[in-house]
């Protein structure tokens, strides 16, 4: 592979080690003017290789020479599978590199580890906000010779209510640096942040006309009531599926299908936020190994999960969000492999959610229909529909037709269903007494449920309890996958 850029050998050794033949269009644009000094702004989907994109320039920008105590290019990610990832391919790029140490620092890893890695020195950390951010006050990581700053998924971090955090860390960092940023979306949040912390920033953007790639065959399911599980079961066998991901909205949901699939006698085994990290690492192990054939995940868990030879996705719930479809069949059809990926719909509402994805992401999503699954088509939904008017006009014209108090109770009974019907207020058993802030719900309910942080709307905060209002279309999501989380380490129950 040629490269243009001025750029160390040992760098271009390791591109062509990790099998780079050509860079992708991010890399492209982005990589000359990272090298340049510049402040960025990169707009690309996930999977176009944004890592490769600040990693290398990174990479470059490193004084051997300076004290490796000091870090001198920190990486912000919104999960520790993201840091994981993000440090595990930095860690290729710097293979032929001496002497440049990378680290990943998130939640759910005592900071007894930690500590002692970072004073031993780190030139590159990745990691969390909320981690970087503790480390920080600690004392731990020492950014007074800090060079670059990158904020990657940036808009996935203020969905997960990360803004203070963000810009706590931002204005603890020395104003003299390089400032990049990597977004799928620019809502305001993240031009504020632009105008605030980045100094004339260069406008990286990659737009595709399809959000899926060609390599991967997508299905989607209409499924009879309660019978999803034995469809997931019948695919397993028609196609034969070795090395699956099966996609649920909820924790619950995880744990509920991974043991009734496992008492089936398949090898699956489930990965959700409430897990502690030991038991993740485990986890992913043993799916990496094929000791487990079927990863059944939530969508904020499997963020960064990087397995070859998956065969298939299955979206066991239809995803809350279209980026959200786009990183979960991302993890098959890769390195030019075919792939599949199933979405299994029950009922007119969520056959209208996958016909918005294929609207949305431009992508050629097919009907299959499973034998021995089909679903009753609209003509007899329609026939049905005839029968129960026919019977109730038939009951209506035998009955005692005078108005009474009833008819404007109904009325009134509709209006007030109308009122506000697009937002659910739900509530969760904690409040102003567990010095619960705006913040950390928004954080909660937007990282458990997967909608965006923007979606929620009024929070009102009690003595005890909370109120939350998020989107009607998403209530049962949210609410079962809030039920039980802990916010301030208070288990919370939410309905």
């Amino acid at each position: 592979m040629e490269l243009n850029f001025n750029i160390s050998n040992s760098i271009k050794r390791a591109l062509e080690d990790m099998g780079f033949t050509q860079l992708t269009e991010i890399q492209q644009k982005a990589i000359p003017l990272i090298l340049e000094g510049k402040d960025v702004i990169g707009k690309s989907q996930t999977g176009s290789g944004k890592t490769v994109a600040f990693g290398v320039p990174a990479i470059n920008a490193i004084d051997p020479e300076m004290n490796k105590k000091y870090t001198q290019v920190l990486v912000l990610c919104p999960t520790r599978e993201l840091a994981m990832q993000a440090c595990g391919e930095i860690r290729k790029l710097t293979k032929f590199t001496h002497g440049i140490k990378t680290l990943a620092i998130y939640g759910g890893q005592p900071l007894g580890r930690q500590i002692p890695l970072l004073r031993q020195g780190c030139q590159i950390v990745v990691g969390t906000p909320g981690r970087v951010m503790d480390l920080i006050r600690r004392k731990a990581l020492k950014l007074s010779n800090l060079k670059m700053i990158v904020l990657d998924e940036a808009d996935e971090m203020l969905n997960m209510g990360f803004r203070e955090d963000i810009e706590t860390v931002l204005k603890a960092v020395p104003q003299e640096r390089q400032t990049v940023l990597f977004s799928a979306t620019m809502p305001k949040e993240i031009m504020d942040i632009v105008d605030q912390y980045q100094n004339e920033p260069q406008l990286v953007e990659v737009k595709k006309s399809q959000m899926t790639v060609d390599t991967i065959k997508q299905y989607y399911i209409e499924c009879p009531k309660g019978k999803k599980s034995e469809v997931l079961c019948k695919l397993l066998e028609i196609y034969n599926i070795n090395l699956s991901i099966v996609f649920c909205n909820t924790k619950k949901m995880v744990d509920e299908l991974t043991e009734s699939l496992k008492e089936k006698g398949i090898a699956a085994e489930g990965l959700h936020g409430d897990m502690r990290q030991r038991e993740r690492d485990k986890v992913m192990t043993a799916f990496r190994k094929g000791k487990a054939t079927m990863l059944i995940a939530t969508d904020v868990a499997a963020r960064g999960i990087d397995v070859n030879n998956v065969d298939a996705v299955i979206n066991f719930d239809i995803p809350t969000q279209t980026e959200y479809y786009v990183h979960r069949i991302g993890r098959t059809g890769r390195a030019g492999k075919q792939g599949l990926s199933f979405t299994l719909c029950q009922g007119k509402r969520q056959d209208v959610l996958i016909k918005d994805i294929i609207r949305t992401t431009k992508s050629d999503i097919q009907p299959l229909e499973v034998e021995g699954f089909e679903v009753e088509k609209e003509n007899g939904r329609r026939e049905r529909k005839e029968r129960r008017r026919e019977k109730a006009f038939s009951k209506d014209k035998h009955s005692k037709n005078k108005p009474d108090r009833r008819d404007k109770t109904d009325r009134k009974k509709k209006s007030e269903d109308n009122t506000n019907s697009d937002m659910y207020c739900m509530r969760l058993s904690i409040g102003r007494k567990q010095n619960v802030s705006p913040k950390q719900i928004v954080g909660a309910v937007a990282g458990e449920s997967g909608i965006k942080g923007s979606e929620i709307g009024a929070i009102k905060i009690g003595d005890n309890h909370t109120t939350v209002e998020v989107p009607m279309k998403y209530k049962d999501v949210v609410v079962h996958s809030v039920n039980g989380t802990k916010i301030r380490g208070k288990k919370v129950i939410a309905k």
